[in-house]
């Protein structure tokens, strides 16, 4: 037999001859292990493993290479953009920190339903008492709202109440941004201020959750003024106004000009594009925030003379705003030189498709003559001011529910922010949150400033101070919730249990039931005006809180209810305050939820089951459920 010294290549089975020494995994050049180690299958604690092998691997896994920056921008993809492309930064510290960030912000908003549940959920008082311990860490702000995205968009049905604190918190925080970002504006010189960007500004912090950005309605102004260049070409292909690229700033001086301009714009603006006043609608908020302006092509005056004005400007046109009584315009001066006589203008109504308009077709616009004083220009401040005063007084005229309070509530923040010693909107802002008990702390604050502006107001604020002080008082020593038991004698009668998904009989509407009394406990001013005595077992019956798909809530008779044929989820906001899950064909109630109404779960899973699953397709056929089971839950009388 042949033998073979120690480091010859021997022959295999198939001749094959092959090194003893094999190569091990450790050999492969780096870029490769890279590669390997990037592998999507390969989550980070895989790779705290591999680096814990030998010390090859972890220097191949160090904090500033390929493998913690593949990891970090596999999990949190949407942080991407606040770094440069090719950064070198430390991507283990980073992920740390993103994770620490994450553990604190679930645990934090996990705490804020047993803290809140029973008060008014503002956001800015859920923030400040609950949120403090994180912004003491000195963790990015992006990190948390990164978290508080990635909450709010797991699956849809589950974690309901966790998603409900989320939502609000990141509400405020970003909130919080735009205020910064609001007074960091006013106090830029007022050349330097866009109505635009203002604008962009008020509807951002009015809707934080939504996806608006200045860059964005640029954008769509940027191709609506390219179709103007467009018409303009045809009319006139010479004209200085097509050769200004965006972002250059161009005045065109002749007159003749200009009104090709404006005639282009016109035409484009409200012939082409549809742009239209909201006669019909003209209250509806939507008519003031810019993006919405632009994908409804539908505003108010101030809202659709921005947009002009921004427009023009684009092209060449220098318009200025004019706050005109209850219609705002656009005047365009007709002098070769700034002029202050109001007779040398051209006055325009964006809301009326761009009409062009003397004083005196000004003074038929509003049926009543005023000062010369109304047809001067503004300031940009001023414009917000208009716009701002446009969603508060709308706010006022709602409909009193949580939508129309937030609406005054943002609207009263702007205001304020801007003008901070307004001693109306202070003392309605202080009445506010006094109204509606939240914010204590921060009421009083605002009436010691009120108090300091001006002393003829102590009447008012020291009925305020004192009451709000009771309300703290009241705070120190909270109520016991009230628990509801349902085998108690006189609940007896209460047929339905939180969760269930129902239907109103003479409305016809959907609903969720969140909680119930055993007799109707509203006011008999409330009673007589919602004709209850009508009904045929009157006040004397169980009455069940609902939440509607509509978005309201509201209090509703046994008899007027019946569960739903076909249970479907109910788009409600206030949901998550009450709900952990929808589970199909009913809704689960969160802990805090349940410890008001211990027995209600067991009720809702039983009529479910009686409802819904007695009769599906084979059941006749299917094994009778134990009896220990019946026992556990009482099915409710239908």
């Amino acid at each position: 037999m042949a033998t073979y010294a120690a480091g010859e290549e021997q022959p295999n089975l198939n001749g094959i001859t092959s090194n003893p020494q094999t190569k091990k995994l450790t050999d492969l050049p780096t870029e490769l292990l890279e590669h390997i180690l990037c592998f999507p299958v390969l989550k980070h604690v895989d790779i705290c493993n591999v680096s814990c092998c030998c010390k090859r691997l972890n220097d191949v896994c160090h904090g500033r290479g390929k493998v913690w920056g593949h990891q970090y921008k596999l999990r949190w993809p949407r942080l991407q953009r606040f770094y440069r492309q090719n950064e070198c930064c430390d991507w283990l510290r980073e992920y740390k920190t993103r994770h620490r960030v994450g553990i604190q912000i679930r645990r934090t908003v996990d705490t804020i339903s047993k803290r809140f549940f029973t008060e008014v959920p503002c956001v800015g008082q859920v923030l400040g008492d609950s949120f403090a311990e994180i912004e003491s860490l000195g963790m990015p702000e992006h990190f948390c709202e990164d978290e508080l995205l990635f909450i709010l968009n797991s699956d849809k049905r589950k974690s309901l109440t966790l998603k409900y604190y989320a939502k609000k918190i990141l509400y405020f925080l970003r909130q919080q941004n735009i205020l910064k970002n609001l007074k960091t504006f006013t106090e830029q010189p007022a050349e330097h201020q866009s109505a635009l960007e203002g604008a962009v500004l008020v509807d951002q912090y009015c809707n934080p959750l939504a996806d608006v950005t200045i860059n964005s309605v640029s954008a769509q102004l940027d191709e609506i003024s390219e179709k103007v260049k467009k018409m303009l070409r045809i009319k006139n292909p010479s004209h200085p106004s097509l050769r200004v690229s965006q972002g250059d700033c161009l005045v065109v001086e002749d007159f003749e000009l200009q009104s090709q301009v404006l005639y282009a714009l016109n035409s484009v603006l409200y012939e082409q594009l549809q742009y239209k006043g909201n006669e019909f609608d003209y209250y509806n908020p939507l008519n003031s925030y810019i993006h919405q302006v632009l994908l409804r092509r539908t505003g108010i005056p101030i809202s659709l003379s921005v947009l002009y004005m921004t427009l023009a400007k684009k092209l060449g046109v220098q318009l200025e705003p004019v706050n005109f009584p209850n219609h705002f315009l656009l005047r365009w001066c007709q002098k070769p030189r700034r002029s202050e006589d109001i007779y040398d203008f051209v006055y325009i109504d964006a809301f009326g498709k761009g009409k062009q308009l003397t004083v005196k077709e000004c003074e038929y616009l509003i049926g009543h003559q005023v000062t010369a004083d109304y047809y001067n220009a503004i300031s940009t401040t001023e414009v917000l001011l208009r716009m701002v005063g446009n969603l508060l007084n709308i706010g006022k005229r709602g409909e009193r529910n949580e939508k129309s309070y937030q609406l005054l509530r943002d609207s009263l923040d702007l205001y304020l922010t801007i003008n901070p010693d307004n001693v109306q909107y202070l003392l309605l802002q202080a009445r506010l949150y006094f109204h509606l008990g939240i914010w204590p702390e921060k009421v009083l604050d605002i009436l010691q400033h009120i108090q300091a502006l001006d002393p003829s107001q102590h009447g008012a604020v020291g009925y305020l101070v004192q009451h709000t002080l009771e309300h703290i008082q009241h705070k120190k020593h909270p109520v016991a919730p009230e628990v509801k038991k349902r085998n108690v004698p006189e609940h007896l009668e209460v047929q339905y249990s939180v969760g269930l998904i129902m239907k109103h009989k003479r409305s016809g509407y959907n609903c969720v039931i969140y909680g119930w009394d055993p007799k109707c406990t509203m006011s008999q001013e409330w009673i007589t005006t919602m004709r209850v005595h009508q009904l045929p077992n009157g006040a004397n019956q169980p009455f069940y809180n609902v939440l509607v798909q509509d978005g309201t809530c509201r209090y509703a008779a046994q008899e007027n209810l019946e569960p739903h044929s076909a249970p479907l989820e109910i788009g409600h906001p206030e949901v998550g305050r009450y709900f952990s899950e929808f589970a199909d064909t009913h809704y689960a109630a969160n802990e805090e939820l349940q410890t008001r109404y211990p027995e209600d779960t067991g009720e809702t899973l039983g009529t479910v089951q009686e409802l819904y699953h007695r009769q599906t397709p084979g059941s006749e056929n299917q094994e009778e459920p134990p009896a220990t089971d019946q026992s556990n839950h009482q099915t409710a009388p239908m």
